[in-house]
């Protein structure tokens, strides 16, 4: 159901893999509320999934650029106010990738080489994204931005490996950069702390199908899906929550206040009398 909650507002969308991805689905919301907005992902990347289709579909311009490139996103800033015409209301950044998860390598001996490149595109591209956008001075007042993250971050998910740590640093720059943005700029900066979903990121990761499982029996509300995501996301770049910002905002059922559920606990008890 669309209410024209993102009327006029116009913003860029990072991370659109295929129609599995989060950044996928809240494009086609953003597109249902009436926002507009540019698509953007590695190149490499681009080659490998669907955005086209995506772009076709809801009228997007595609601009391809390197997160991790400072030059690329200075560039990726000035062409979506030049096609969206003006400042921009909103930004969604959901990148995030782990060589280290890639190649199999164990937390506890990692390539270190590969962890570097791992946080830069997993967070510290989230700092670029938002110097470019201060820098040039391309959000307007009261817009939003938006990056995922996951509760590995805060708590130990021993298969999730350097992820955790790209993820923890990511909020801290959210925090960190989100002070800034507000107190000069008035502009909010969130992440939104999701539940396991069944992205071609995601599935990548070891165990994830058993991450799942754990997580949908311990929350009250089960777990929430990507596309419960794009509509929290709108919620976040709507004028809803203009008040709204250096938050941590979990969308995970009720999974983050848990320490025990009813059926794990059953589940426990059932496999200790086998």
């Amino acid at each position: 159901m669309s209410y024209n909650l993102l009327k006029g507002k116009k913003g860029i969308i990072f991370g659109a893999l295929d129609e599995n991805s989060i950044a996928w689905k809240t494009a086609e919301r953003v597109h249902e509320e009436g926002g507009q907005f540019v698509l953007t992902n590695a190149p490499i990347a681009m080659r490998m999934g669907d955005i086209k289709n995506l772009g076709e579909k809801t009228g997007a311009e595609i601009i391809p650029a390197d997160a991790t490139k400072v030059e690329d996103l200075e560039n990726l800033v000035d062409k979506a106010q030049e096609i969206l015409g003006g400042k921009l209301d909103f930004v969604l950044h959901s990148i995030g990738m782990s060589v280290n998860v890639r190649k199999g390598n164990h937390y506890t001996d990692m390539n270190y080489d590969y962890t570097t490149k791992g946080w830069d595109v997993s967070a510290v591209s989230f700092h670029k994204t938002m110097q470019a956008l201060y820098k040039k001075d391309a959000m307007i007042e009261w817009g939003s931005i938006v990056a995922l993250s996951y509760i590995a971050a805060q708590k130990v998910f021993p298969d999730y490996n350097d992820m955790a740590d790209n993820k923890a640093y990511l909020e801290s720059i959210a925090r960190s950069f989100g002070y800034f943005f507000g107190k000069e700029k008035k502009v909010r900066v969130n992440t939104i702390s999701q539940s396991p979903t069944p992205t071609t990121a995601g599935q990548g990761v070891k165990g994830f199908g058993g991450f799942i499982a754990y997580a949908d029996k311990m929350s009250p509300l089960g777990n929430a899906t990507a596309q419960d995501c794009a509509d929290y996301t709108v919620s976040l770049f709507s004028d809803l929550t203009k008040k709204v910002t250096l938050q941590n905002l979990y969308n995970d059922g009720g999974f983050s206040n848990m320490g025990v559920s009813q059926q794990v606990m059953e589940a426990f008890e059932k496999d200790q009398e086998e």
